[in-house]
């Protein structure tokens, strides 16, 4: 089934992880979730502030090219 890159990296703007549940991984989405949880608690260590805008990026990316790979193999 075909992924639109475009709205799993939204999905993963607005929330780490939900863009991977929408490509089917739900796994790595929730994973995603509960490390910024806890990335979200980091912050009163100030670690979080580091920490929180990586691994939303990197959410972001992967969510993206997870997509348009998944959409390339179904060619």
């Amino acid at each position: 089934m075909l992924k639109n890159p475009g709205i799993a990296a939204v999905l993963s703007f607005f929330w780490t992880g939900v863009g991977q549940i929408y490509n089917g991984q739900l796994m790595k989405g929730l994973i995603l979730i509960v490390v910024q949880l806890i990335n979200s608690a980091l912050m009163f260590v100030l670690i979080g502030f580091i920490t929180f805008p990586l691994v939303w990026i990197w959410g972001i990316y992967d969510a993206y090219k997870v997509a348009d790979r998944m959409n390339k193999r179904s060619y």
